[in-house]
C-alpha cells in the first residue's frame, strides 16, 4: 500500500462496510510503499478475488490472497521463537522450518506459475525457499538471521563420535584408507569397508546421483563429508557437471556433512525427500 497517512484507515473503512473483519495485521515497511500481512475474516461465501478486489479499493496493489487456518493468528514472535527452538535441536531441519515461518514451500511446485524465491546461505549451503507473494526486504533479513543461527549451531555443535555398536572396534585415532575407484570411492579401516560413496545413474544429463554411506560406528568423523567431496571429483573426472545426492528430510547429518567437505551445495526439500545439488565447477578451489 502507499506509504501516506490514512492509507490504513482508508483499508478499514472498506472492511468495515464489506463486513469483514480484520483479526491480525503485520507491516513491513518499505521506501515508498509499505508491504501489508493481514488476516481477515470474510463472509462464508467469498473467495479469494472477492478479497482482492475489496483490497484493491483501498489503494492497494500486488495482493495476493490466500485461505488461511486459525494458525495464522499465531503472536509472530512466538513462531520465530519456536521456529529458533526446533533449529536449535535439529538443524538438519532448517529448510522446512523456515518454509513453514514464511508461509512458503521447500520446493517450487510449478515452474509456470508466477512466484518469488529467497536464499539463505548456511555456511557454503544454499537453501531456496518460494512463494506467490513476495518477499520483502524484513523477511530476507530475518531469513538471513535465521540462516546464520544454524551456521553458528552447526560450527560450534561438534558432537562426539557415536559409541562403537557390537563386536565393533573404534581404534582411537585411526584415520580410514579412501580408495578410489572410476565410479566412486570406499573409506576403509585395516581393509574392512566403513563407508562408500559409488556414483549411479544420470538423473539428468551432466547430473548424477551420489549413494554415500557411512558404518554407524564410524560416522560423525569426518568420513561421510571426505566421501561427498571424491565422490565429487569422481563425477567430475567423468566429465559430469553436478552431482545430487538424495537421502530422507529426516536426515540431520547432510547439512553438517556437505559443510564439512568444502563444496558449495543447494538444499531442497519434497515431500519426504531431500536433496543435495553440487555444481562440479569449483572443484579446483575444495580443500583436499
Amino acid at each position: 500500500m502507499p506509504d501516506r497517512p490514512g492509507a490504513l484507515a482508508t483499508l478499514a473503512h472498506e472492511c468495515g462496510a464489506a463486513g469483514v473483519n480484520i483479526l491480525a495485521m503485520q507491516v513491513f515497511p518499505g521506501v515508498e510503499a509499505v508491504t501489508d500481512e493481514l488476516v481477515l475474516e470474510v463472509p462464508t461465501d467469498w473467495g479469494e478475488a472477492d478479497v482482492v478486489a475489496l483490497v484493491a479499493r483501498a489503494g492497494a496493489r500486488a495482493v495476493v490472497s490466500h485461505p488461511c487456518t486459525d494458525e495464522a493468528l499465531v503472536d509472530q514472535p512466538s513462531r520465530y521463537v519456536e521456529a529458533a527452538r526446533t533449529i536449535l535441536g535439529q538443524p538438519a531441519r532448517f529448510p522446512e522450518v523456515v518454509a513453514a515461518l514464511f508461509d512458503a514451500d521447500a520446493e517450487q511446485v510449478d515452474a509456470t506459475q508466477v512466484h518469488d524465491s529467497m536464499e539463505m546461505t548456511v555456511g557454503d549451503v544454499s537453501v531456496q525457499i518460494h512463494r506467490e507473494a513476495p518477499f520483502t526486504a524484513t523477511e530476507h533479513a530475518r531469513g538471513s538471521t535465521m540462516a546464520g543461527l544454524v551456521s553458528d549451531v552447526l560450527r560450534r555443535g561438534k558432537e562426539a563420535p557415536a559409541p562403537p555398536g557390537p563386536g565393533r572396534r573404534l581404534g582411537t585415532g585411526t584415520v580410514p584408507d579412501y580408495v578410489a575407484s572410476s565410479h566412486g570411492v570406499t573409506a576403509e579401516v585395516e581393509g574392512a569397508a566403513v563407508g562408500r560413496a559409488v556414483l549411479a545413474e544420470l538423473v539428468t544429463p551432466g547430473c548424477r546421483r551420489l549413494i554415500l554411506e557411512v558404518d554407524p560406528a564410524w560416522r560423525r568423523r569426518g568420513i561421510g563429508s571426505r566421501l561427498l567431496l571424491e565422490g565429487a571429483r569422481a563425477a567430475s573426472r567423468l566429465g559430469d557437471d553436478e552431482l545430487v545426492l538424495m537421502t530422507s528430510a529426516h536426515n540431520q547429518a547432510v547439512l553438517p556433512m556437505v559443510l564439512g567437505s568444502g563444496l558449495r551445495g543447494r538444499i531442497r526439500m519434497s515431500g519426504d525427500e531431500l536433496s543435495v545439488r553440487v555444481p562440479l565447477r569449483d572443484l579446483e578451489t575444495t580443500r583436499p
